[in-house]
């Protein structure tokens, strides 16, 4: 296989996983409007999941790596089919958005047992 065949494989690889985490996000606080705690419990072990991925690999997802084999680029996009802003602020971003979704759980959650 080519380099270029491999790498294209990984950015597909990897935008599919962005694309789950960022999904699992995005939900958390739709589940926990909803009062379906138990669903957004689950979206919330599975963001920790990868989460504990990054930082275990030095706060870079481990495909970055792989990818990082067969190009010589370096954008911060170069391992994934984002646009190149949101490549680069994508944990600032989606961190925000977990914490956020985090809280508004708890919140939504505490009042829920009142």
């Amino acid at each position: 296989m080519s380099p270029k065949a491999a790498l294209r494989i990984i950015k597909m690889a990897h935008t599919t996983a962005w694309a789950l985490f960022a999904g699992c996000i995005l939900a958390i606080p739709v589940y926990a409007w909803r009062g379906e705690f138990r669903t957004a419990v689950m979206l919330i072990a599975i963001v920790f999941v990868e989460v504990f991925i990054i930082v275990a690999n030095h706060w870079r997802c481990p495909l970055t790596a792989v990818a990082a084999r067969y190009t010589d680029e370096r954008q911060d996009n170069f391992d994934i089919y984002l646009p190149l802003w949101l490549a680069r602020y994508n944990k600032q971003i989606f961190g925000s958005l977990f914490v956020a979704g985090l809280l508004y759980t708890l919140a939504r959650w505490q009042v829920w047992l009142e």
